[in-house]
């Protein structure tokens, strides 16, 4: 998961020069490793969504079908502009895409809250096109809202961490915020990696700075 430091790896590419896409989505079997459930829609009622991407998305999702609360989980791409990318297209940073974690939760067990707490304090989102050794844009801090209602609570927590983070002597907040980005799944043998490979590589490492929950949002 380790990318080469170069310029145009860190360099956001435009629509125009996005690699094409392809009609065809990359298939999943749909069933969670770990819950057994389907990681594909439709999801049971009353169910809701968010996206992360924190880095290298193996760690991520381990991160997150641990929380009680967490109905599914899966990796995919999302925040560009090539329809149905492969892994191979987004490691070139042609697609506009970050890694990124699909979390469907039940909101009467888990809170938004909750989730944000988690990601801001279980990475470093002040890295800009990178996570520790991970370099590139689709290593990118970033998080994909579904509603207002996450729209505000992602920009009350930004705000509260970025205080926390100015405390501790830390940089600024460079998480990018897509309001409801198309999530496309990973290739199969990304899905729940860290399941099938317990020692395989997760570069999440967060700053040291805890993050509250509870913004009165979600």
């Amino acid at each position: 998961m380790f990318s080469f430091l170069s310029s145009h790896k860190t360099k956001s590419v435009s629509a125009v020069d996005a690699l094409p896409g392809r009609p065809e989505p990359i298939e999943v079997s749909g069933v969670h490793r770990v819950s057994g459930r389907s990681m594909t829609p439709p999801y049971p009622d009353g169910m809701e969504t968010a996206v992360f991407g924190m880095g290298c998305f193996w760690g991520a999702e381990r991160l997150f079908w641990q929380l009680d609360g967490v109905w599914v989980t899966a990796v995919g791409y999302a925040g560009g502009f090539t329809q149905n990318p492969t892994y191979e297209q987004v490691c070139s940073a042609r697609t506009g895409h970050a890694e990124v974690v699909l979390v469907v939760y039940d909101p009467g067990k888990i809170s938004y809250d909750t989730l944000l707490s988690t990601f801001w304090a279980e990475h470093d989102p002040t890295q800009g096109m990178r996570q520790g050794n991970d370099v590139g844009t689709q290593y990118r801090s970033l998080i994909g809202t579904f509603g207002q209602d996450q729209v505000a609570a992602v920009e009350l927590s930004r705000a509260m961490y970025q205080r926390r983070l100015t405390a501790a002597g830390k940089g600024q907040i460079s998480t990018e915020v897509a309001e409801e980005p198309v999530f496309y799944f990973a290739e199969p043998y990304h899905q729940q990696y860290l399941d099938a490979n317990p020692g395989g590589y997760c570069g999440l490492k967060g700053t040291g700075v805890s993050c509250p929950i509870g913004t009165g949002v979600g």
